[in-house]
């Protein structure tokens, strides 16, 4: 592989922005592959895939290279250099790679290769916390598979067209995908592509939505003509998958904090043609205690650490901190109180996060069906944990619940 200079120094500028000003990797990457019009496929995938390698590797990348945050201009280039040393790519003459100790980064590699925390690049109180919430056995293989690069996965818009015609439509723009055993209306891409510059992406025949997160919607039993509550709907992937399976029919109430994620839900709605979707801003106590003892379904997709997807959002290993999470289990807690008053007598619901962690999971469906009031009138139907070391995809959880009629 031949590095050019524009490319390099690009990546250079997004580790910057993404590492010392604290911006989130995907954005970054979005707004610089912005940057020039004249790149290529390869040249955009070559940016992206450089800086989520980076910033997935970030604490073994900088031990091996001997420098600490803040990185200024010459430690990023440093990051670079063992990057590239790792995958044999043989470095130009130019001045930030003079001196490159080639042996020595190879041999710095193999000797912290043997301890998981640099092995896997993770900061040392995500290490104790998964072990101590997983096992040692459990958590060894969980985190190396949260560090492989995520596969692309579509789920066909069942209001639109089937899995196999969305397939079909897919092939004749050249893009290569194949169905997943055990998941409905899921494809597989078989290389990374941009597949928003499709037709069949314009036409609202597909979202891209992780085989595990698309389980969520079909866990909780939905039917058509029912009235579901989305609780934390944020941009929709998953209130566009119960659409789907309600067929349009019934309504669906979509609720959120953030205004801002519900109106890009409506947008993605009427590219999906979904119309059974009524988005609500939660901008007070109101808008949920009018819903109490309504809905046949409720859907509680919880703000949650995101553990189970740091193998498409990296960064958030750097990001994540001990007592945000502490807090983050308070709040769970509160929701599930608070938005399980929205299924009535013989309605059921589901709570999920995208987390492998049990104290953010079963334990937090446990405190409630024993310690609260309302989770006394609930039971516990079935739950589901997935981890990425079995299936390869996302790790999620999901607990069906009913209340008792």
């Amino acid at each position: 592989m031949r590095l050019h200079r524009n490319l390099v120094f690009a990546t250079m500028d997004a580790l910057n922005e993404i590492f010392n000003n604290g911006k989130y990797a995907d954005k970054v990457i979005e707004q610089t592959l912005k940057r020039d019009k004249r790149w290529g496929s390869r040249d955009r995938s070559f940016i992206a895939e450089t800086v989520y390698d980076i910033v997935r590797w970030k604490r073994l990348y900088a031990e091996i290279a001997e420098v600490k945050e803040p990185f200024d201009r010459e430690n990023l280039f440093r990051l670079f250099t063992v990057w590239a040393t790792l995958r044999g790519i043989t470095l130009p003459d130019w001045p930030q790679f003079e001196g490159t100790p080639i042996r020595r980064i190879k041999g710095k590699f193999d000797s912290l290769s043997k301890i998981r925390k640099y092995r896997e690049s993770i900061p040392d109180w995500m290490d104790e916390l998964g072990v101590k919430e997983l096992g040692e056995k459990v958590w060894e293989k969980e985190i190396a598979a949260l560090n492989q690069q995520a596969p692309v996965i579509l789920r066909a818009n069942t209001l639109k067209t089937t899995k196999d015609k969305l397939r079909s439509a897919l092939k004749d723009e050249e893009i290569i995908s194949e169905p997943l055993k055990g998941y409905k209306s899921a494809l597989k891409l078989e290389e990374r592509g941009n597949v928003f510059r499709t037709q069949a992406f314009k036409n609202g025949f597909f979202e891209v939505q992780d085989a595990s997160s698309q389980l969520v919607a079909e866990f909780l039993e939905v039917e058509p003509g029912m009235r579901v509550v989305d609780t934390c709907a944020g941009a929709g992937g998953k209130t566009l998958h119960l659409a789907a399976l309600m067929e349009n029919k019934g309504q669906i109430i979509a609720t959120d904090i953030y205004g801002n994620k519900l109106k890009e839900l409506k947008r993605r709605a009427k590219r999906a043609g979904a119309h059974n979707i009524d988005p609500r801003a939660i901008d007070s106590t109101k808008v949920i205690k009018k819903l109490y003892g309504t809905a046949d379904r409720v859907l509680i997709d919880s703000p949650c650490s995101g553990l189970g997807v740091l193998s498409r959002n990296p960064d958030a290993k750097w990001k994540l901190q001990p007592e945000f999470i502490d807090r983050l289990i308070k709040t769970q807690a509160e929701i599930i109180e608070t938005y399980s008053r929205i299924v009535k007598p013989g309605g059921k619901m589901v709570y999920a996060t995208c987390s492998v962690l049990p104290s953010e999971n079963e334990k937090q469906v446990e405190n409630f069906l024993k310690n609260t009031e309302e989770g006394k009138k609930i039971k516990l139907v079935k739950e589901q944990k997935i981890l990425s070391s079995e299936t390869g995809f996302d790790g999620f959880y999901m607990a069906l619940l009913e209340k008792k009629a």
